[in-house]
Parts: structure tokens; C-alpha cells; sequence
């Protein structure tokens, strides 16, 4: 055989190695990215956007909220951490009889996606149960903290009968301390069921004032992300 001809095989055999090899990984290296169950937007049809709110701290902060969105008559979705509910169940209260909706952002603001399936299950069925007893609703929608997931956090949610939900826009509210960076991230390319990641933060409060503004001027509805994905 040629040397030429030699290498041409060659390079066919190592072509044939790595198919057989990804085929071999394709089921522990799925993109999660491409999971259908997996909500970053809602429905473009309507005007419909959610500036959803996960909650792990800032008591005072999600008062003042609650407050702002009283003016505008604008309902939201505060996603609660479990931990944070314990200690704040009588405001968590407060936010279901305002009108706002329930999420569950889990229970010890653990990275979702470093867990097994039975650890996804306990984190956010305790946090489920916590609001279920205290409150008396069934929520349905889960925010992974950090936005960690992946198929097996997926997997988890949808058996206890949870959508995942993730974000269109995010303002890093809570490591960005600044009120125009916040508006900025949170109104620019504002579109047709958007959500739109926010933390209860000193920043966030100043600058919510103006994004409402901006949503309800350019003919957008604020409101929750159920209404927002349906």
C-alpha cells in the first residue's frame, strides 16, 4: 500500500473511532440547552412579560416591591426559597394575598445540577411542602438557583409535576449594584413574552419603578409568569 493510501485509511479509521466513541457519550452529554421542557420565554403572541423575583434574602427589599407593584396593579412571580420561607413565612403569606404567584426556587439554594435525582426530589419537594402546609396552594413552576440544572434536575421537577422555568433577560441584580446597568439589562430588546430575572436587592428597588414605566409606555402586560408562558 502507498503511503498516501496508508494515511487516507488511517485518517478514515480515526473518523470511525470518534463517531463510535460519540455515540457511545451521547446520553451523559446531552445539551441540556436543547430540552424542550426547559422555559426561557413565553408566548410572542401576546404583550404578556414577567419580571419574576428569586427570593433567597432581602425581606425588606420584597416589601418595598410589593408596594411598587401595587401602584401599577402589576402581578408577578416570586420564586421562594425554602430556607428564606422558614424565616419569613408571614411575608410569604403576604405575597400570595397581594395576588402574586408562587414558584418554588428550591429548598438550601443547592446547584441543581451537581445533585443525583433523589437530592433534586428532596430539595424541591420540601420547599413544595413547606409552602403547600403554610400557604395551602400546589405550586407548579421551579427556578433552579444560580440557573443550575441539568436532564437528571429536569427529570426531577417534572415527576413531582413542575415545569422548569429560566430566564429571557437577566439584570445580575444581585451582583451588579448599580440602578442604570439594572434598567438597562432589563428593558433593552424588551419583547413579546420575555422573562426577566430579578432579586430583591436595594438597586433593584430603585430601578423597578422605571422598568415598569418603561414595560406599561411600550405597551407590554406585566404579570406572572403563568399568564406569561401559557
Amino acid at each position: 500500500m502507498k503511503k498516501s493510501s496508508l494515511i487516507k485509511a488511517n485518517i478514515v479509521i480515526a473518523v470511525m473511532l470518534v463517531a463510535l466513541v460519540g455515540i457511545g457519550f451521547s446520553n451523559a452529554f446531552v445539551s441540556v440547552s436543547t430540552d424542550p421542557r426547559v422555559i426561557y420565554s413565553g408566548n410572542s403572541e401576546n404583550n404578556n412579560v414577567s419580571f419574576m423575583i428569586n427570593v433567597y434574602e432581602g425581606a425588606e427589599q420584597v416589601r418595598d416591591i410589593l408596594d411598587i407593584l401595587d401602584i401599577y396593579n402589576v402581578k408577578t412571580t416570586f420564586f421562594i426559597g425554602g430556607v428564606w420561607a422558614t424565616k419569613n413565612i408571614d411575608l410569604v403569606k403576604e405575597i400570595y394575598t397581594r395576588g402574586h404567584e408562587l414558584g418554588n426556587h428550591g429548598f438550601y439554594h443547592r446547584d441543581h445540577n451537581t445533585v443525583d435525582f433523589d437530592t433534586n426530589v428532596q430539595e424541591i419537594s420540601s420547599c413544595h411542602k413547606l409552602i403547600s402546609e403554610n400557604i395551602g396552594i400546589e405550586m407548579k413552576l421551579f427556578a433552579p438557583p444560580s440557573g443550575a440544572y441539568n436532564v437528571t434536575t429536569v427529570d426531577s421537577a417534572e415527576s413531582l409535576g413542575y415545569k422548569t422555568i429560566m430566564w429571557t433577560h437577566d439584570t445580575i441584580d444581585w451582583r451588579d449594584q448599580n440602578t442604570d446597568l439594572i434598567y438597562k439589562r432589563a428593558t433593552k430588546d424588551l419583547s413579546n413574552g420575555d422573562l426577566i430575572l430579578m432579586h430583591p436587592t436595594k438597586k433593584t428597588v430603585e430601578a423597578l419603578t422605571d422598568i415598569l414605566a418603561f414595560a406599561v409606555n411600550n405597551g407590554f402586560n406585566p404579570t406572572t409568569v403563568s399568564e406569561t408562558i401559557k
